[in-house]
Formats: structure tokens, C-alpha cells, sequence
């Protein structure tokens, strides 16, 4: 990892956006600014909890092993969002793995400087708190569509997480460079599965796919298909 200094976005980053002032030297001090390549990991499910990541710009995949040879996605993470976190429990261990998807710029606080930051900086630690909380909904909200989901719901349920979280560039397109296998793997599904119901939405108007390149055409329908009785 290539460590570097670069200015912090206060506007964007929510460790400094929600510090005291007083406290911000002492950030200045403590952080260390990461360049990650993409395919680079910060760290890998397994390792001894060392820190927590503030991610600068870039996006990064969270994803944990599904068995021997496939992985799932948790979630993905982009400017201003927080990696790492899930190392804060009992268990010093990270319980999964993070890894750049673009060259990314993180912000990186060994555990002990974060934990005296959380101590003395009350907004930060009720961000954190409610960051957290989302977080654990979401996790079961996955496991829960996994269980219980038919994969072509999932699949679709996937695409419009990543509109949502990404938008789209100015001819609609998903504004965000993803792998068809990390779609697969968002989903909980394989390749093969992926490539033949991203064919039938395209088929039926729902998507349009254009190379690497996919756009949702019909949201509405894509929603339908998450939940058939529109609850």
C-alpha cells in the first residue's frame, strides 16, 4: 500500500465533518492516507483488527467467503463511507475482506487513536452507532433475501441497489464499472445464472445491456419483480 498526505474534504469526510475542531490536529497527526490499486485489498477476513478505513474517493467491494471457491458480496463502499468497522466487536479478527474495485484513497486510524476519537467526540460515536445499526438491517435483509429469494429477484433487487447507490451517467447507464461476476456475486448466485437472467431482462425490455455497460430501463418492472404483490 502507498501511503500519501493529501488534504482532507471536510465536507465529505464524516470523521472530520463530525469531529470537534479541537480534535482535528490531532487526526492531522494520527491518520494515515492509503492509495490502494485496484484489486489491492486493505485487508482480508481473518486478519488482527489493526484499524478502521475512511474511504477518500474510490470504490471498494466487502465480501466474505461463501465456501472454497466463490464469494459474496456484503456490500459495496464508496466516498465517504466507512470499512472496517465490522472489526470493532469481541472477536479482534476482521470478519471480511475489503478489496479496490477503481484506485481508491482511504483514510486509515490504528484502533486504539480511534477509539480515544470516539470517546471524546459524541456526534462521531452516534453516527457510528446509527451507521451500524443500518448496516446489521441491511446484513439481514441479504441473508434473509437469500434464504428466501428466488435468484431472479435477487438479481434485480441487485441491480437497483447499484442505481441507487451509484446513479447512472448521461445515457443511463449504471455510472460505476462492476464485473458481471461481482453482480453474481452481490446476488448470492454464480456467473453462468447471472449472464442468463441479465439476457432475459435485457430480452424483455427491463435492462439494456451494452457490452460491460448495463442501463435499467424499466425500474417500475424491475421493482415488480423484487415484490410481485407490491407490499
Amino acid at each position: 500500500m502507498k501511503q500519501n498526505h493529501p488534504s482532507c474534504n471536510l465536507s465529505d469526510c464524516i470523521l472530520c465533518r463530525l469531529c470537534l475542531p479541537d480534535w482535528i490536529p490531532a487526526v492531522e497527526l494520527n491518520r494515515k492516507v492509503i492509495l490502494l490499486r485496484k484489486g489491492q485489498q486493505a485487508f482480508t477476513e481473518g486478519d488482527v483488527v489493526k484499524g478502521i478505513y475512511f474511504i477518500y474517493s474510490g470504490v471498494m467491494k466487502v465480501h466474505q467467503r461463501w465456501d472454497h471457491e466463490k464469494e459474496l458480496i456484503v456490500r459495496f463502499a464508496r466516498r465517504g463511507d466507512i470499512v472496517g468497522h465490522l472489526g470493532l466487536g469481541k472477536e479482534a479478527r476482521y470478519p471480511v475482506s475489503a478489496t479496490a474495485l477503481e484506485p481508491t484513497s482511504v483514510c486509515y486510524l490504528e484502533m486504539p487513536f480511534f477509539e480515544s476519537t470516539l470517546k471524546v467526540n459524541p456526534e462521531l460515536t452516534y453516527a457510528l452507532m446509527r451507521f451500524l445499526a443500518n448496516d446489521l438491517q441491511e446484513a439481514h435483509r441479504a441473508m434473509r433475501n437469500l434464504a428466501h429469494m428466488p435468484v431472479k429477484p435477487r438479481i434485480a433487487q441487485a441491480l437497483l441497489t447499484l442505481k441507487n447507490q451509484f446513479g447512472t451517467n448521461n445515457v443511463g447507464f449504471l455510472d460505476f464499472a462492476i464485473t458481471r461476476q461481482d453482480i453474481a456475486s452481490f446476488a448470492g448466485t454464480t456467473y453462468e445464472t447471472l449472464f442468463k437472467v441479465l439476457n432475459e431482462l435485457n430480452t424483455g425490455g427491463l435492462i439494456q445491456l451494452n457490452g460491460r455497460d448495463i442501463a435499467i430501463r424499466d425500474e417500475a418492472g424491475l421493482a415488480a419483480i423484487v415484490d410481485p404483490g407490491g407490499r
